[in-house]
């Protein structure tokens, strides 16, 4: 048997789990989050940090404002790559695939969830977009909130949106002395399954 899959498992979906859960435990601040890079039509990157809500064989999954810039890039453009870095564990994931709409009703029930003041915020933030002082913000805030003061549920913007990364490749890295860290790939096959190899450091 491959060692790396004696050692980690089949499944580094489930590791990937298993690794945000011990992150979870020490690390201080939003151990979820992950850095997002996309690219235009065009192959100019970007990057950002999101939140990844959940983890599943379905992918990584993650809200945002669609039209935002990652949010225009994806859909010019759907590949991204994730890279979780935890300090507190000294391991990081990378994670290159595809880009996957989340269904409406599942972003519907996400919204619905969040605090009332995110859901406001989502309202007010033109997201990615420019503005010259704080009054905008503020002025923008306060206008949906007596908008939405006699609404028990907020809906959701149009634009808000969910997005499934579906990987190709999963890459882990633990950290060594001497620079000589730990490194493995998850390839997908085409029957679903997965290739496990050694990476050097």
């Amino acid at each position: 048997m491959n060692k790396i899959i004696k050692t980690y498992g089949p499944d580094p979906i489930a590791l990937c789990k298993e690794w945000l859960a011990e992150a979870s435990a020490s690390e201080i601040n939003d151990p979820e989050a992950v850095n997002l890079a996309t690219a235009d039509a065009r192959g100019r990157p970007s990057n950002r940090m999101v939140l990844i809500k959940d983890i599943s064989d379905e992918g990584f999954k993650f809200h945002t404002n669609g039209n935002s810039r990652k949010g225009r890039e994806l859909e010019e453009n759907p590949f991204a790559a994730l890279c979780f870095y935890w300090k507190s564990t000294r391991k990081q994931i990378r994670i290159e695939g595809t880009i996957r709409p989340v269904e409406e009703a599942e972003v519907d029930e996400y919204f619905a969830g969040r605090s009332k003041e995110r859901q406001i915020g989502a309202w007010a933030s033109a997201q990615s977009e420019t503005f010259e002082d704080e009054a905008h913000m503020e002025g923008a805030v306060a206008r949906f909130v007596k908008k939405f003061t006699n609404l028990d549920q907020i809906p959701r913007p149009p634009y808000w949106k969910g997005y499934r990364v579906d990987p190709h490749a999963i890459e882990f890295w633990i950290a060594n002395e001497f620079r000589l860290h730990t490194r493995f790939i998850y390839r997908r096959n085409k029957d679903g399954g997965w290739t496990a190899h050694w990476m050097c450091p």
